[in-house]
């Protein structure tokens, strides 16, 4: 997509791996207190505010989007989404249920720990990036892409450079696959990625790294509206998240100011109204995707909870030390 994209290189946050030996605090998916007037309950607690947006916000690109923009996307949101679940919710869930294997189950609470490990070790993709609005499949970004040894740089991880590739890819991918879903204007959607008559132009793209990939490894990229378009839009802001197979987790996420450019008359011009229509279906669609995705990662954790409150801590509970041969 002409032309080149600049962007910034922000330094990489490294997170530690939450502690196994004790039960994680509210904030990553845990429990709340104990209290004799009723059960306990379930915290999806998250140090963001519940929102379409995810922690990508914080790599704003600098532009002023119009009023009807914003009032467009509060008439979609009018019943607030659920809180977003905490970055490490998979590695949390993983570990807790740990826990309850090693303490000790019976067989019946066994299958039913093997239930949720294999729901996560399946849904972990879809779950983390369907909880931010990001639509998974349908050819809609790049995904399992191998990374190449050769991608990596002399400090032994994939160069930033790359993620950027990745981005980029992806959102190509993602303009492309509208030509699938609406046959009728195929040619015009094709035409977007081109520098003929009404085409997208990046203006500028910021990426935030979280954690240094290396090889072997394979990614998978998705890119989502920040905000629902209005018709006076000339520009689409666009995150995109860098999904790890190997770690589970997002390796980076990029935060893109697109422009819609016509060629002939050599200046920006409104979104089209064939390409409008989609991206409002879209922005929709991300919504109802971020309502089912935190619902499931909350119904696994509550799974969890359940296995917990059985096994380790329950009122007199006795590890399982075996018995000798």
């Amino acid at each position: 997509m002409p032309p080149k994209p600049r962007f910034k290189l922000h330094p990489r946050v490294l997170s530690s791996a939450a502690p196994l030996s004790r039960r994680p605090p509210p904030l990553l998916l845990g429990i709340g207190p104990a209290t004799t007037s009723g059960p306990r309950r379930l915290q999806l607690l998250s140090s963001t505010p519940a929102s379409s947006s995810s922690s990508s916000s914080s790599i704003t690109p600098s532009r002023t989007f119009s009023s009807s923009s914003k009032e467009e996307s509060k008439e979609e949101e009018e019943e607030p989404l659920p809180p977003l679940p905490p970055s490490r919710w998979y590695s949390d869930l993983r570990a807790r249920l740990g826990k309850c294997i090693l303490f000790g189950c019976s067989r019946e609470q066994a299958a039913r720990a093997a239930g949720v490990l294999r729901a996560l070790a399946t849904e972990w993709r879809d779950l983390t990036a369907g909880a931010e609005g990001f639509l998974t499949g349908g050819r809609r970004g790049l995904e399992g892409q191998q990374v190449a040894w050769g991608e990596m740089d002399s400090f032994g991880h994939v160069n930033n450079a790359n993620y950027i590739r990745y981005a980029e890819s992806a959102r190509v991918n993602w303009i492309i696959h509208f030509a699938g879903v609406d046959p009728a204007n195929g040619a015009r959607w094709r035409q977007l990625m081109t520098p003929k008559e009404t085409g997208l132009i990046m203006k500028s793209i910021t990426a935030e790294y979280k954690f240094p990939m290396t090889y072997p490894d394979t990614v998978s990229a998705y890119h989502k509206l920040r905000f629902a378009p209005a018709a006076s839009d000339t520009s689409l802001v666009l995150d995109c998240v860098v999904l790890s197979h190997r770690h589970k987790r997002v390796a980076a996420r990029t935060a893109e100011d697109v422009v819609v450019y016509d060629y002939a008359a050599a200046r920006k011009t409104p979104v089209p109204p064939f390409a409008l229509a989609a991206f409002r279906d879209v922005w929709a669609a991300q919504q109802r995707e971020a309502r089912r995705a935190r619902a499931r990662i909350r119904e696994l954790a509550g799974r969890v909870e359940d296995l917990e409150r059985e096994t380790w801590d329950r009122s007199g509970a006795v590890e399982d030390l075996g018995t000798a041969g």
